[in-house]
């Protein structure tokens, strides 16, 4: 019998986890110039029916709809119209000679440089790139010259996709059960459950209160690394996140000596011999990684097959 959560240090550390999503842009024709022209340090913009130049290019105007007639080269000159501090950083509204619409950009400097009116003049990286970012940022310049437009009667090819990525960090405060679990995965190797409110078996992840009582869970126990699959689904085609090349199976297992699942995953060798062999009802054990274990659902590198 193990001892009860509460006996467990108050005071756990935390994991420190990132939520990612990579993925393509298609910037269309009008950006997509805009970001290939950058590498030849050019601001693009677009000039429309109306007589209107905005910058960056744009498809369509952002007042009636009506198509960009053509593109332009827009002066690397403007004047500062707003600006706020963001994460250290000072970030800036400036309308482009030319232009009637605003550009944002950094602005290089600290707060305390500027105000609404200045001219300002862009910096350009040593290496340009094909991002808006080739352009550094723009700085102060009193005595730049009101720069004129002038039309591009070539350009680079549009840029047809961009890769991005959003991230998310954060932490996760393990608590006594997941923190409990996690330790006794690293030190010992082996999974360990909360026993039901009114029974032996155990629930995993361990938890305070029992999903069906809602009373106070029992004493830890340990599960066999042994167990059945109740649910399972044969990946063959590969996605954005996977940490394995397919083709694998997705399983939830009940361990033995548990009443919930665990999901994980097995290796196959064929798609036939998946569809043959693994299905609900099907026996398999958990195959531990080799070396230092971290404290995770990873040091089960993952489960097989139990031929009986």
């Amino acid at each position: 019998m193990y001892s009860a959560p509460e006996t467990m240090p108050i005071e756990l550390p935390v994991f420190n986890a990132q939520i990612a999503l990579p993925y393509t842009l298609t910037p269309g024709r009008a950006a997509g110039t805009f970001l290939a022209e950058a590498k030849n340090r050019r601001i693009v913009g677009s000039r429309f029916p109306d007589g209107s130049i905005v910058a960056p290019a744009q498809d369509f105007s952002a007042i009636n709809s009506d198509p960009m007639e053509n593109f332009v080269e827009v002066p690397h000159t403007g004047e500062l119209t707003g600006f706020t501090r963001v994460d250290g950083q000072v970030i800036g509204l400036l309308r482009l000679d030319g232009c009637d619409n605003e550009f944002a950009h950094r602005l290089i400097g600290d707060l305390g440089d500027f105000k609404i009116g200045q001219r300002l003049e862009a910096v350009w990286e040593d290496e340009a790139s094909e991002a808006i970012t080739a352009i550094r940022g723009f700085r102060v310049a009193a005595d730049a010259p009101v720069g004129t437009v002038s039309p591009l009667a070539e350009t680079e090819e549009p840029l047809g996709s961009v890769k991005y990525s959003l991230a998310l960090p954060y932490e996760h405060a393990y608590g006594p059960y997941y923190g409990r679990m996690f330790d006794e995965i690293k030190e010992f190797g082996r999974v360990i459950g909360v026993r039901t409110s009114n029974g032996d078996d155990a629930l995993l992840p361990p938890r305070e209160v029992d999903d069906i009582t809602h009373k106070r869970t029992g004493t830890w126990k340990a599960c066999a690394d042994t167990g059945t699959i109740r649910g399972c689904s044969i990946i063959n085609m590969e996605f954005v996140g996977q940490t394995r090349e397919p083709p694998y199976v997705y399983a939830e297992i009940v361990l033995d000596g548990a009443s919930t699942r665990l999901i994980h995953m097995i290796d196959i060798d064929s798609l036939e011999e998946a569809k043959e062999k693994i299905k609900p009802g099907t026996r398999v054990r958990a195959i531990w990684t080799t070396g230092e274990r971290k404290g995770s659902m990873a040091d089960i590198e993952r489960f097989e097959v139990i031929d009986e």
